[in-house]
């Protein structure tokens, strides 16, 4: 131990949740190094001598991955790897005092808010001239791009507002800004995030500004792909969708989370939209643009759910064929809307319900999948793995969504952009060529 504390400082952070953590840290990581402290995410060598732990406590799957990461991470510490371990992040913010007083050898916690403060156990000032700096975690070619932090509704299940706040826009210029900078990195692709895209503006704008926001951003050379993920589908504004349709370098994609499709759960759920009134949306959507890829998210298995709310919701998949989806079991969550009702739905119930769920979507998504057989697309290059390229149409996202596998025995460049003609097509996943 003594040796090591001759050593320079190394700082090992380790991300967990969803992509707006993900951007937290990489914005901590642009203040240590501009600290001059070295930094690295996820470091595998082992070289490091603190770590920063970034937690989700969205559900109880990933309140349990915070916990047994901070356990294993201490467990370093106690064999004299490791000098210190912080905690941040969302489950920090939300049960920090009853985890201080469980888990007392972490040497401090942080809110999803308190940057400044991390940076001070650094002996480190927090840079506001850094604004919208970060060191990328992605590899260098895509990036997320928080363009709001917390969320103002009131849904029933969601404990984000309670980690996150209240709903806070950045000013356009601040990510056009931020954009730019990214670009002269080699960012080709940026994804927009937010806990709700649709509101963007409204606070420090008086009016919803996404469409204005996405002009600004398509006008940055060099930026080749903008994705839109996690848009509210009630009072959406369909300037948006007339946003995409003008501007090239938006992609034909939306990530509309739906929850649910019976009327008795959207009530429930806190919604403020009908099952009929998403369907309008969606028949408005692709009447302006038919080849937009929809993605939406649902959730299985919310208390007082029956077998014919289930059933609906499978119909309207089947009626509006969605070309992604993913879906979550319900997760009773503490100070939430529907923690006063009773959790009534055994977990075994809600993962059948979500598999039966998505077994009808397998179904919709290889059918689509073959009718992109014969047609070349435009595809982005992520990796090579097992012999083979991996890349990215316009209309999938990093992780979530289908890949599209490429055997080539000429070398292509990552991150750069190739015409492939589509040959093979599976349940989520497609085979192509190269065209000259």
């Amino acid at each position: 131990m003594k040796a090591r504390s001759l050593k320079q400082d190394k700082v090992n952070i380790i991300t967990l949740g969803c992509s707006k953590n993900m951007v937290d840290s990489e914005v901590l990581s642009g203040q240590l190094k501009a600290n001059e402290i070295d930094v690295v995410h996820e470091n595998k060598k082992l070289d490091h001598n603190i770590v920063v732990i970034n937690t989700c406590g969205f559900i109880d799957k990933a309140k349990e991955e915070s916990i047994n990461t901070i356990l294993d991470q201490l467990e370093l510490k106690r064999r004299g790897k490791l000098d210190k371990v912080y905690v941040t992040g969302c489950l920090s913010e939300r049960y920090r005092e009853d985890l201080a007083k469980e888990i007392a050898d972490v040497d401090a916690w942080f809110g999803t808010m308190e940057l400044p403060l991390i940076l001070k156990q650094f002996n480190a000032d927090y840079k506001k001239e850094l604004l919208g700096e970060r060191l990328l975690s992605t590899p260098r070619h895509y990036a997320y791009m928080k363009i709001s932090e917390g969320c103002n509704r009131t849904c029933s299940f969601c404990a984000i507002p309670l980690m996150r706040g209240q709903h806070i826009s950045k000013p356009i210029e601040t990510l056009v800004a931020e954009a730019e900078s990214l670009v002269q990195k080699g960012v080709k692709e940026v994804m927009l995030i937010a806990q709700e895209l649709t509101y963007y503006g409204l606070d420090i704008y008086k009016k919803r500004e996404l469409p204005k926001l996405l002009h600004a951003l398509a006008d940055v050379k060099g930026l080749e792909w903008i994705r839109l993920h996690y848009a509210y589908p009630a009072k959406f504004p369909l300037e948006i969708i007339d946003a995409i349709k003008e501007r090239e370098n938006i992609c034909n994609y939306l990530d509309m989370p739906l929850q649910h499709a019976s009327d008795n759960v959207l009530k429930a759920m806190r919604r403020n939209i009908t099952r009929a009134e998403m369907s309008n949306l969606i028949h408005s959507i692709r009447e302006k643009i038919p080849n937009i890829c929809l993605r939406t998210t649902l959730i299985a298995g919310y208390p007082g759910e029956t077998e014919k709310d289930v059933a609906e919701l499978k119909e309207f998949l089947q009626e509006h064929r969605f070309d992604r989806v993913g879906i979550f079991t319900y997760s009773h969550e503490e100070n939430t809307g529907a923690y006063a009702v009773e959790d009534n739905i055994p977990q075994q119930e809600k993962e059948a319900r979500a598999q039966e769920v998505m077994e009808v979507q397998q179904e919709i998504s290889y059918e689509k999948n073959q009718e992109k057989i014969g047609k070349t697309f435009k595809v982005l290059i992520d990796k090579k793995e097992a012999g083979r390229y991996l890349g990215r149409t316009e209309f999938d996202s990093v992780e979530v969504d289908n890949e599209v596998v490429i055997h080539s025995t000429k070398k292509l460049p990552i991150g750069e952009f190739v015409q492939v003609k589509i040959t093979k097509a599976f349940d989520y996943d497609i085979e192509g060529e190269v065209v000259s």
